[in-house]
């Protein structure tokens, strides 16, 4: 009859785990962008989060529709008024920023719009149209068929000169 009690020689101890490899530089960990991305509500691409231009280019890819002319138009807009800009994605959303200084603004698809954040909102004159609860974030809606690139533009200029926003 086979014994019910437990062996008691002790099982060898596994090897111990190598050391946790640094995290990858995003701007150069992924090559090209997903080959399926999920539309959230609104049709706001899901792209995981990533700093530099390829999450980016990822993102602005995915966007839906006349989204995406409109999305490349804004990218290429503000690399030409800020060459050094930075790029991330965080949040489903591409963000645009100065050396280490913050985050002068961000993009996000909604249905019928695409919305441009301005984090220091309320500095720029004129002041962008779309209020938000925040006290110096302010808000414009692009719909299609609208683009005022002069005063997007001047936007762009003023809010990249600000203190950006540490996120």
């Amino acid at each position: 009859m086979a014994s019910s009690r437990k062996s008691t020689t002790a099982a060898p101890k596994p090897k111990a785990r190598p050391a946790r490899k640094e995290e990858p530089d995003n701007s150069t960990a992924a090559k090209s962008a997903p080959e399926h991305v999920i539309l959230l509500s609104g049709g706001n691409p899901q792209i995981p989060k990533g700093y530099g231009d390829t999450p980016v280019q990822a993102y602005i890819k995915a966007m839906p529709g006349w989204k995406n002319e409109t999305g490349r138009r804004l990218d290429a807009l503000i690399e030409h008024i800020v060459p050094s800009v930075n790029k991330a994605v965080k949040w489903n959303s591409p963000f645009y920023g100065v050396n280490d200084d913050g985050w002068f603004l961000s993009l996000h698809c909604f249905t019928k719009y695409i919305k441009i954040t301005f984090f220091r909102g309320t500095s720029l004159r004129p002041i962008p149209p779309g209020e938000s609860k925040h006290k110096e974030v302010r808000y414009l809606d692009i719909r299609e068929g609208e683009f005022d690139e002069q005063q997007i533009s001047d936007w762009i200029r003023q809010a990249s000169q600000l203190p950006g926003e540490k996120l």
